[in-house]
């Protein structure tokens, strides 16, 4: 048997040619975290920017593949196979992307959405379970050291029993368009073809309802949503405001926004309990407030003493020097490396032990969306979970 202990995890990637985004930002935290080796790709439907992608990351031409099915199949025969396969390419793929390599019998980790529906999802879900495999989606926010702080001081009580969650996530990137105005802004997250039903709750609102779930454990009984589309001819949602009542009976508000004037990626967390209260600012993410009732307010840095254990083993540079969006993504696949490993090496604990996203978190983001449209299309109505 192949020991996964004794070398780098060999992996390869469908996205991340010349003048992406997401994919490079993966292939990037994945050299970053130093037991990785990129083997195979497909980076770009564009057969040019494809092969010169692959050829500038040194790779063998017969391995850079046309398309994702093809590199499936073939690496699927290899001697020297990789051990996962990474997808981020657009929304409208990845159930595809995530299927050819599971039927390959890949491990997969995907950018999210899982999929475009709910059906999807739950498809793939089925499909890693029945196969032994792991599926993955990186919602990198929950990567960072101080929401993994915040999750281990929820669960340790310290701030009581969770009554109420505010989650915000503006950003204004779609403003001018909102406006009338189109200025060749790249906009396939607005096109329904390709992002799916939903763009701002689907593509940010999700990050808000993924967070407050790995921080708190909260379930959602029921929501009603409010989905905005601003402007003229606008055919996605652009601005959505979001109530929720979770089963533990505490209640929470969401709010996300791309048309919201002065804000750049402004994810922030509130939660509130009996004994105290949290807040996690993504842009501000080497700190934590934290409150407990009748105290003062407590700004906590990544890297201290203080600390617990569980979070303080993914902080990998000094308290002052600002860790970020990479080294969460870092985080994510050190530790699906690890759930790798271990299943390999038959040691594989419960994934909920392992501090990566996994297929049913995928599942409930789609689900979230789909909730979210079912209660705007009926007159923003209270839908059930």
């Amino acid at each position: 048997m192949d020991n996964l202990q004794n070398r780098k995890l060999r992996y390869g990637i469908v996205g991340g040619g010349a003048g992406a985004f997401i994919g490079v930002v993966h292939r990037h935290a994945l050299a970053l975290a130093g037991q990785f080796e990129l083997v195979c790709g497909c980076f770009s439907r564009d057969e040019e920017n494809n092969a010169s992608t692959g050829g500038s990351l040194g790779l063998d031409d017969a391995r850079v593949y046309a398309d994702f099915t093809q590199m499936a199949q073939t690496e699927a025969l290899r001697e020297d196979k990789p051990d996962f396969m990474v997808c981020t390419t657009r929304n409208d793929y990845h159930y595809a992307c995530c299927k050819a390599f599971l039927e390959a019998g890949f491990h997969v980790m995907c950018e999210k959405p899982l999929s475009q529906t709910q059906a999807q999802a739950e498809e793939l879900q089925r499909i890693a379970h029945v196969k032994g495999l792991l599926l993955g989606v990186s919602y990198v926010y929950s990567g960072h050291v101080m929401a993994m702080e915040a999750r281990s001081l929820i669960r340790a009580g310290e701030i009581g029993e969770i009554m109420m969650v505010m989650g915000e996530y503006p950003q204004d990137w779609l403003i001018e368009m909102a406006e009338g105005a189109n200025h060749g802004i790249s906009t396939w997250r607005i096109d329904p073809q390709i992002a799916g039903r939903s763009n701002c709750v689907g593509d940010i609102g999700t990050h808000i309802e993924h967070s407050i779930s790995f921080m708190t454990g909260l379930r959602i009984e029921k929501l009603c949503a409010v989905m905005d589309k601003f402007g003229a001819g606008t055919a996605l949602d652009n601005n959505a405001a979001i109530l929720i009542k979770y089963s533990n009976g505490a209640t929470g508000s969401y709010w996300c926004s791309q048309v919201a004037a002065g804000y750049d990626n402004a994810l922030k967390l509130r939660i509130f309990g009996t004994a105290g209260a949290i807040e996690f600012d993504q842009e501000k993410s080497n700190y934590l407030t934290v409150v407990r009732k009748g105290g003062a307010p407590q700004l906590w840095s990544r890297g201290r003493g203080y600390i617990g254990d569980a979070a303080a083993a993914y902080s990998r540079i000094p308290a002052g020097h600002p860790e970020g969006y990479h080294n969460a993504f870092v985080n994510l696949y050190s530790s699906f490396a690890d759930a790798l490993r271990d299943l390999v090496s038959g040691r594989l604990r419960p994934l909920e032990q392992y501090d990566f996203p996994t297929v049913e978190a995928g599942v409930d983001g789609v689900r979230f969306v789909e909730k979210c449209l079912e209660s705007a299309a009926n007159g923003n109505i209270w839908v059930k979970y």
